[in-house]
């Protein structure tokens, strides 16, 4: 099963095919292995394969570039956070795409639920099945049931905004569970299939890595959604259409604290469990997340401090982003408001959105003190939880106080 003969297969031919590229053979040994103790004889392979490519033609040759990428990062030397979670071989929201407010929500939703049902699939066949992928130190029968109905909790809004999901059925949390997945397998196009496959190449074979990997792409998608949400909010202060950016920004503080149901699922990761997969995650940190230090910066630009801190150095094409003179909401809302007077409708969506950013940092301290203490590093060994409690701290709007509510993980 873990052979590398069909990659060699695939080698050996004289003009190989990226569209035909062994891409199941290949995740199923990183699933087997986990990607930190894949053998020599498979990136080797890979790196032949990836020698090929300027050889051949075609669309796919593009989407096997970034996955031979992902796949060797630890050999080349840049595993980090983007490559760890697959994101470049997502249909994470583009804020650069031209596409209208319902479409953009669409658009991620779709992603999250593709996500979380694949989440709820292999957590239903890793109760059932010794065969299951990620075999080791899988959660107790209670735990999972947990996991389950907090995964269900988490994908539901979308899926009824999908249509993909009907509430008039009394059904049982199985038999919802069950149908829930099946109604997103039946609309999964080729693209979604491969896409969820390659985006799976987890560091070891413990069972909670699938649900930590998977939560994380959510957030992802959510951050890239609510970074599209201030671009476009900041184009409507800057035409002078209040009253649309107050409804905009309102309705990305709803969609951040429907996310904050990913919180709860994230919870049941077993410490043992992540403790055991996390060594092999070093260079590999959420502070790398470009989405939502986009997020962050498009709310209000970062200080002289934060700036030239590990926070935006460790995404430096946002940084430059900022050094270049991006506009940030504060910044449009202090350019517009000298000739006229403050909305009171944008003002209270401004503080919405405030409580919710600082409810989701709150969140995200309280449950890495839960699972790595007080005063532990975090994933890749950055600053961790002590970089999380200075950053709970930052004002969301420069001239809008934050709101700081004692948000914690429900069970």
């Amino acid at each position: 099963m873990t052979s590398a003969q069909p990659l060699h297969w695939w080698l050996a031919q004289r003009r190989p095919s990226a569209a035909r590229f062994p891409f199941d053979a290949v995740v199923t040994a990183y699933q087997h292995y986990g990607k930190h103790f894949v053998p020599d004889e498979w990136t080797q392979a890979l790196i032949a394969a990836r020698d090929r490519l300027p050889q051949l033609n075609g669309t796919s040759v593009t989407y096997l570039s970034a996955f031979l990428s992902g796949a060797l990062d630890k050999i080349d030397g840049t595993f980090d956070y983007r490559s760890y979670l697959g994101l470049a071989l997502l249909p994470i929201p583009d804020p650069n795409q031209a596409l209208g407010a319902a479409q953009q929500l669409a658009q991620r939703d779709r992603l999250h639920a593709i996500l979380l049902t694949d989440l709820i699939a292999f957590e239903l066949r890793a109760a059932h099945d010794d065969q299951a992928p990620l075999p080791q130190q899988r959660p107790t029968p209670p735990m999972a049931a947990k996991r389950l109905r907090h995964a269900l909790r988490a994908v539901m809004p979308a899926l009824r905004r999908l249509s993909f999901v009907d509430d008039s059925t009394d059904l049982s949390e199985i038999a919802l569970l069950r149908r829930v997945t099946a109604a997103v397998t039946v609309d999964l196009t080729a693209e979604d299939r491969r896409a969820l496959q390659v985006s799976m190449l987890p560091v070891h074979t413990v069972h909670d890595e699938w649900m930590f990997i998977r939560v994380l792409q959510a957030f992802e998608t959510t951050f890239a959604m609510l970074a599209t949400d201030l671009t476009e909010i900041i184009n409507a202060v800057q035409a002078g259409r209040m009253p649309l950016a107050a409804t905009r920004l309102s309705a990305a503080a709803s969609l951040l604290r429907e996310s904050a149901a990913l919180w709860p699922l994230l919870a049941t990761i077993q410490p043992a469990a992540f403790h055991a997969f996390r060594p092999y995650t070093d260079g590999a940190s959420a502070i790398q997340s470009r989405h939502y230090k986009m997020l962050e910066s498009l709310c209000r630009i970062p200080d002289g401090e934060r700036l030239n801190s590990p926070a935006y150095l460790s995404v430096p094409e946002v940084r430059t982003a900022i050094l270049q003179g991006q506009v940030s909401l504060d910044d449009a809302l202090a350019a517009a408001w000298q000739s006229a007077s403050t909305d009171p409708f944008l003002t209270a969506a401004m503080r919405e959105f405030s409580a919710a950013i600082t409810q989701w940092r709150q969140t995200h301290y309280r449950l890495a003190v839960r699972v790595l203490g007080p005063e532990r590093s975090g994933t890749g060994y950055t600053q961790g939880t002590p970089y999380l409690n200075n950053a709970r701290y930052e004002p969301v709007f420069r001239r809008h106080p934050s709101a700081d509510p004692d948000a914690g993980v429900d069970g």
